[in-house]
């Protein structure tokens, strides 16, 4: 199995914090079971044996196939079972935003605060949330200096913004207009952002049936109780199964006993582990790891390697016709995994175009991108095995685009090396500088390999 990624440790070692913690996951537990969850007795939840902080351990050997726990859906946390769902669900037009998590996060400010609150003993497992150590949490100073090149960057300042911008427009609105369950002074706008990370790094999404994919919008997130505990590698080893009247974590590998139990939360690179989860796999665990390519990196190579006026003009009309056919955007990226391109139908075109002359650009042109099938790179999938075959020139551009690429982050792939090497050296870092480490070494290692591919 791959190295387990680990969620950051939630309390620093005292008696008094671990006897609190103690008393939390025992009253959790007598809480799961006054609310119906049903928790196999091949299975026990302990700090002890686990990647990080909780976690779900076998008893005994477990085969493929075995519920390990069932949770009624009225355990579960939503804008559906919070007591204030029918104000919510009044007030729906005026709570509707871009993230689509309002709704819920109203549900969270009230019930954590709440005395009385259905789920207090599960809150009581992140007494504070001062375990979320998500990038959005760190000084911009050490964000820059130990993720710049990641796209971490880019996506914590959209987040920051959003939030601003949601509890201002929204939130507070809200609240104002309910003074009698709400109270600006304590729903802050910084307990809604460690509540914005507490839903980014713990709820759940049931995913929609095939036939509503293209119809629906995605089911809002929510709360699951006990699944939550789980953490997370690539090569997981259960799964959450959703039904109309339960959800239940089914084991898909047999798990030996004193073996952690793993969920998945989807097939994702470690920058967006670090991003929603605030961690990331160790190297070279993750082998859904990606590297990112800017799409107007893609430009600046092809703009550097036109030595006349002429032929940057050319790249700039053939960068236009590429942003018609919704190929490229000014914000886009190219998605490089281990073994292939998992965005090959928008690089292909984008390598094909930008390495047109100009009369073969003029009549594709005409052809509005539409041309007769033809047996060139365009039947390949953009994969280790097939990058090498490629024209030179699109080998020479995407090449040009990865030096350009590593070039953004500030340091180099042999000193990280050699400092992953060094176990003393690599021992004396921060938590916060290992992570973030382990985001660009994949990265690099990812863009290195692109490079051998193109030579």
């Amino acid at each position: 199995m791959a190295t387990a990624a680990k969620r950051p440790k939630v309390a620093a070692g005292g008696s008094l914090a671990e006897d609190g913690r103690a008393d939390a996951l025992s009253g959790f537990l007598d809480w799961c079971e006054k609310v119906g969850l049903e928790l196999s007795p091949k299975v026990y939840v302990s700090k002890e044996g686990t990647v990080s902080d909780y976690g779900l351990l076998a008893r005994e050997d477990l085969q493929i196939g075995e519920v390990l726990f069932t949770i009624p859906r009225a355990a579960l946390l939503s804008q559906h079972t919070t007591s204030i769902r029918s104000l919510l669900e009044k007030d729906q037009a005026s709570l509707e935003s871009q993230s689509g998590w309002v709704p819920l996060l109203l549900s969270l400010l009230h019930e954590y605060t709440a005395s009385n609150s259905h789920w207090r003993p599960y809150f009581s497992l992140w007494p504070d949330f001062s375990s979320l150590d998500h990038p959005m949490f760190w000084p911009e100073e050490e964000r820059v200096r130990l993720l710049q090149g990641t796209g971490i960057l880019e996506a914590v300042d959209k987040d920051l913004a959003n939030i601003q911008l949601e509890y201002t427009s929204i939130i507070l609105p809200f609240m104002e207009s309910h003074l009698d369950l709400f109270d600006p002074k304590l729903h802050t706008p910084e307990l809604y952002r460690r509540l914005v990370a507490f839903v980014m790094a713990y709820s759940f999404q049931e995913p929609l049936d095939e036939e509503d994919e293209d119809e629906k919008e995605p089911n809002p997130p929510m709360m699951v109780p006990m699944a939550d505990i789980l953490n997370h590698v690539a090569n997981h080893n259960a799964n959450l199964e959703y039904s109309l009247e339960c959800l239940k974590m089914v084991t898909t590998q047999p798990i030996s006993k004193g073996h952690e139990i793993f969920n998945t939360y989807g097939q994702m690179a470690n920058w967006q582990l670090m991003h929603m989860y605030g961690f990331a796999e160790p190297y070279p665990g993750n082998t859904d790891d990606t590297a990112d390519i800017q799409m107007v990196t893609v430009r600046r190579a092809a703009l550097q390697g036109a030595s006349t006026e002429a032929e940057r003009q050319l790249v700039s009309e053939q960068w236009d016709f590429l942003c018609q056919l919704e190929m490229v955007g000014e914000e886009g990226a190219f998605v490089i995994g281990w073994e292939e391109v998992l965005t090959e139908e928008e690089l292909s075109m984008t390598l094909k175009v930008l390495c047109m002359a100009a009369e073969e650009f003029k009549e594709f042109k005409e052809h509005e991108g539409w041309e007769e099938d033809t047996e060139d790179e365009e039947s390949f999938t953009l994969s280790n095995e097939t990058i090498p075959r490629l024209k030179a020139s699109w080998k020479k551009l995407l090449h040009d685009s990865a030096l350009l690429t590593l070039e953004s982050y500030s340091s180099d792939l042999k000193a990280e090396q050699d400092l992953l090497n060094d176990k003393v050296a690599y021992g004396k870092l921060s938590p916060r500088e290992q992570r973030a480490l382990q985001v660009r070494y994949g990265q690099k290692r990812i863009l290195h390999q692109l490079l051998e591919l193109t030579s």
